[in-house]
């Protein structure tokens, strides 16, 4: 029975140039695969133009590139575009181009489906399926790229974490594309323009910050009240506002990053002013700002975005007392590529 190849993706660097080196080449062979690996964003041993005919057999001999394909791509009204992501084993994810006057954001996926089970959020009510390899969060970024220098003639200059998936919930995989978009020998974007996005996951936002991440961190939050919090995202049963705080804390002592919290403003869920003064308090907690976000339906009716007088209320009371405010339009609703309707829709 024929071996299964290896995806070349799998190997650092150094792993390339030893392969290289048993096979009676040079190692500076495996640097030059590398870099049309990860900073050419080659998806073929062919359109390795620099390497013999007979390198690039002795590779496709060997090795695979499980790179992704974007299966159907949809544009806005508005400009945001939506791809939807085939996969190597033909599953598929969904990521997002969202374009304004000064930057252009990629929004990506980190896993197929998800490990949570946000009740307002279409992607949680998929199952989840598995972890995105780090090559595939990379591709994503690649893709976004070459749409961003295409269509709005400028490169990709943002990252958010906040496709479908939980990050933290493949923290390994995730800092492993953070790592080659970073680097010099790959896109090498800046992390202070990477951001990820997590429900809370307190042991691992630890990590994040033990790690020295210099990534950007936002969190899902919702509401500052347990009871309403595990209503909207059950597993708030599992680490509580408590826990959360406290990992939070220890998120800014070491990295001295103020942190963005993510907040939805429901009709009859999270629309009083006892919602309004719990997330104050928690706000004061550690140094953040707060992006209030136009709720996307999902089609069950369950939540109803709020009245303008709530989340103006909102807004109020947190600059009242001295916290950073944002309210955020959505983009690309008319594709369900808005925060919480990535569902694979348009696979």
């Amino acid at each position: 029975m024929k071996n299964k190849k290896k995806d070349i993706r799998a190997l650092t660097k150094a792993q390339l140039q030893e392969f290289f080196v048993e096979n009676g080449d040079k190692s500076f062979r495996g640097s030059q695969v590398y870099e049309w690996l990860w900073n050419k964003g080659a998806h073929s041993f062919e359109a390795m133009t620099n390497i013999s005919k007979a390198t690039r057999g002795m590779l496709d001999e060997n090795f695979v590139i499980n790179h992704i394909r974007v299966d159907r791509m949809q544009r806005s009204s508005d400009g945001t575009i939506k791809n939807a992501v085939k996969l190597h084993d033909q599953l598929t994810v969904e990521s997002v181009l969202i374009p304004t006057a000064t930057r252009t954001t990629a929004c990506v996926s980190s896993q197929v489906g998800c490990s949570l089970d946000c009740q307002f959020c279409a992607t949680a009510r998929l199952k989840r399926m598995r972890n995105l390899n780090p090559d595939e969060i990379y591709d994503q970024v690649v893709a976004i790229d070459n749409e961003s220098r295409l269509y709005f003639d400028r490169p990709l200059s943002n990252i958010v974490f906040m496709g479908m998936g939980e990050p933290l919930m493949n923290y390994k995989n995730v800092m492993k594309a953070v790592e080659k978009i970073t680097s010099p020998e790959g896109l090498g974007m800046s992390p202070k323009r990477i951001t990820i996005s997590t429900s809370g996951v307190p042991k691992i936002i630890k990590k994040l910050a033990d790690d020295e991440a210099k990534i950007k961190l936002a969190v899902s939050l919702h509401s500052a009240i347990n009871e309403v919090r595990t209503q909207i995202m059950p597993f708030n049963a599992t680490f509580p506002l408590e826990d959360l705080r406290e990992s939070l804390e220890y998120w800014y002592s070491k990295t001295k990053s103020r942190i963005t919290y993510e907040y939805i403003v429901w009709k009859d869920i999270n629309d009083t002013r006892k919602d309004a003064e719990a997330l104050v308090r928690f706000c004061n907690y550690v140094p953040c700002k707060v992006n209030l976000i136009e709720y996307n339906p999902i089609d069950d009716g369950n939540f109803q975005q709020a009245s303008g007088k709530a989340t103006d209320m909102y807004q109020n009371m947190l600059e009242r007392n001295g916290i950073t405010v944002t309210v955020r339009r959505s983009r690309g609703k008319d594709i369900d590529a808005a925060c919480g309707q990535l569902a694979n829709k348009s696979a």
